[in-house]
């Protein structure tokens, strides 16, 4: 992998490669991916994405870890309204479904049980004081924050991209997604109601 700084123009290759291998990776699991439909979508060739990456699952690595600091960043936590967060996730499920794809292959292919993600907690620390600190204040329910927090995750899956029941896209009608995001907002809140 290349430690050196990226022109413009190999910056652009840098991001097609990741654009192209996204797309690969998401439909394809990591398996199933061939380097030469990556290059050739990006339009550009194995040497390039070796040099800048050196194999195809630092490739993935790089994707896979980049969806997960998109997830937390676009859609923060916020323990004080966690139905509010769930439909926020559903909300970037459908316009970024790849991403809950990415993490499922993740899930079929290299950690098939335990957490996702070796070292988790660099994702989900915040996430769990949050919700900690919403328990202590009696405004979440108790119990285990990280099963708290797996729960509404859950929840907020219900019509993904991986759903076994039902995968939603944003092409449907904007009144079905309001009645999912309704039920979804309501049922989060029962759930996770301080008794």
């Amino acid at each position: 992998m290349t430690d050196q700084p990226l022109t413009s123009r190999g910056a652009a290759t840098y991001q097609r490669i990741l654009d192209a291998a996204t797309q690969e990776f998401a439909k394809h699991g990591i398996a199933g991916a061939r380097i030469e439909r990556i290059v050739s979508a990006a339009h550009s060739n194995k040497a390039q994405l070796y040099s800048y990456f050196g194999n195809k699952e630092r490739l993935f690595d790089t994707i896979f870890f980049a969806s997960l600091e998109r997830i937390t960043n676009v859609v923060p936590i916020d323990a004080d309204d966690l139905a509010d967060w769930a439909v926020r996730l559903y909300d970037e499920y459908l316009r970024h479904p790849d991403l809950i794809r990415l993490a499922t292959w993740a899930r079929l292919e290299r950690r098939p049980a335990g957490h996702l993600v070796e070292g988790h907690g660099q994702y989900d620390d915040r996430k769990l004081r949050a919700i900690a600190a919403a328990q202590a204040a009696g405004r979440v329910r108790q119990g285990d924050p990280f099963d708290v927090m797996a729960l509404v995750i859950a929840m907020s899956m219900a019509w993904s991209p991986v759903s076994n029941v039902y995968a939603a896209t944003a092409d449907e009608p904007v009144e079905l997604h309001e009645q999912r995001r309704t039920l979804l907002r309501e049922t989060v809140q029962r759930a996770v109601a301080a008794h």
